[in-house]
């Protein structure tokens, strides 16, 4: 079974979207960790914005990326720029990509105006993980 790796700043927004998607996508076919450079918690409009396309990330924690030192990862998957630049060395044959998406946690305005972005980050972040799976985890 394929390990992936999705790895953000703090593993409460992008890289949680990303957790929950490739889960959904690889249908049991691979196992899936998300992690953060720091931690910051799970965002509840993370929560929210997942669960309004039916997948329910409520149960998700926000983790450290030395949580998995020990884990020989398939894929490692940098969805900001400052965890790419961030992202430790990895042992064994570990293929690396990176997407940077907008961080949906430093949208401004009203409920509605934030929930828009994390909507459109969302999309964006289920398009990558649904064309990454495709390719790589064999769903």
């Amino acid at each position: 079974m394929k390990k992936v790796l999705v790895l953000c700043t703090g593993n409460s927004c992008r890289s949680q979207i990303a957790h929950g998607y490739l889960e959904l996508f690889s249908a049991g076919k691979a196992k899936i960790y998300s992690a953060g450079i720091e931690t910051h918690g799970v965002n509840p409009r993370a929560i929210r914005v997942m669960a309004e396309d039916g997948v329910d990330i409520s149960a998700h924690t926000s983790n450290h990326v030395d949580e998995y030192r020990d884990i020989n990862f398939d894929y490692v998957i940098t969805v900001c720029d400052n965890a790419n630049e961030a992202c430790p060395y990895f042992a064994g044959n570990v293929q690396r990509f990176h997407h940077n998406f907008p961080d949906p946690a430093k949208a401004t305005g009203t409920d509605s105006e934030i929930m828009q972005q994390f909507e459109m980050v969302r999309d964006m972040i289920k398009a990558y993980t649904r064309d990454f799976a495709d390719k790589y985890l064999g769903s």
